[in-house]
């Protein structure tokens, strides 16, 4: 099917109506926590972002799935306050990231890609920082604290400057921060990446249990981690989105095709044109 900016859902009939909430997700009553309308980013000459619209409902797990280059971080960087869009409207929680920017960060917790942390700090002074930074103090900033560093498993470390940590620790570290003050909405940018495969499999735990009262979208280029987290994907290539479909349509569709989850993947892939 297809909204009003060309994105398709993974189904047999593509003319049926795109913009709704998926059929399976079960959480079509549940407040709209990101609404992106039309959301274009250019960089120069470069369009990383074409007028890319979705949204994403409390309670939903959606996963943002393309290959490298294909505009994931823009459209995340852009929900996040960090960047904004050269044309188009995000509102986060029903604050608009533009007009109401710190309202927008008090209800969001970001994981970017590249996850700058200071690096010389220790791991427990690090969290407090963070706490302290977002208005936390007290009780609640300890309680708060201790849950996330039980949470990512971070007691080992709680010690050690942030340098000495190994990569997987470090991706740890930042999801901890993002998630001190509980955010509404969660936004994850290639959150395994660094991580082993038991860290892997405990990340996926972590992310269902926080699903009840969020709204999560993370980012991968990797099929099988979104698809054995979320109910939902969106594809992104070339900045455009290609795809809003849920993991059951997917299936359906590979099933009658007789093809792989990745074929069917890259079929829309290959489909959603070139760069203009």
């Amino acid at each position: 099917m297809t909204d009003h900016q060309g994105a398709t859902t993974a189904t047999a009939d593509p003319k049926r109506a795109a913009k709704e909430a998926p059929k399976d997700s079960g959480r079509t009553d549940q407040p709209v926590m990101i609404d992106a309308k039309d959301v274009t980013k250019r960089y120069g000459s470069t369009l990383a972002a074409d007028r890319v619209s979705f949204e994403i409902r409390r309670g939903e797990i959606v996963g943002f799935l393309g290959p490298n280059g294909a505009g994931k971080s823009t459209v995340l960087k852009t929900i996040s306050t960090w960047l904004p869009p050269t044309s188009g409207t995000v509102e986060v929680a029903g604050f608009d990231v533009q007009k109401d920017p710190l309202a927008v960060r008090q209800r969001l917790g970001y994981l970017p890609e590249h996850n700058a942390m200071y690096e010389t700090m220790r791991v427990d002074r690090f969290l407090r920082f963070m706490g302290k930074v977002r208005g936390m103090s007290g009780e609640h900033l300890t309680k708060r604290t201790n849950w996330v560093v039980g949470k990512c498993q971070l007691e080992a470390v709680l010690g050690k400057r942030i340098n000495q940590c190994s990569k997987g620790y470090r991706q740890r570290i930042g999801l901890a921060a993002s998630l001190l003050h509980d955010p509404q909405v969660i936004l994850l940018d290639e959150p395994t990446h660094g991580l082993d495969p038991l860290q892997v499999a405990a990340f996926r735990d972590f992310i269902r249990e926080l699903r009840p009262n969020r709204a999560i979208l993370f980012s991968s280029h990797i099929l099988a981690e979104v698809m054995a987290t979320c109910e939902r994907l969106l594809i992104i290539n070339l900045g455009k989105l290609l795809a809003d479909t849920t993991v059951t349509e997917l299936r359906a569709v590979a099933d009658e095709k007789n093809i792989s989850l990745e074929e069917a993947v890259l079929e829309i892939v290959r489909k959603g044109g070139k760069r203009t």
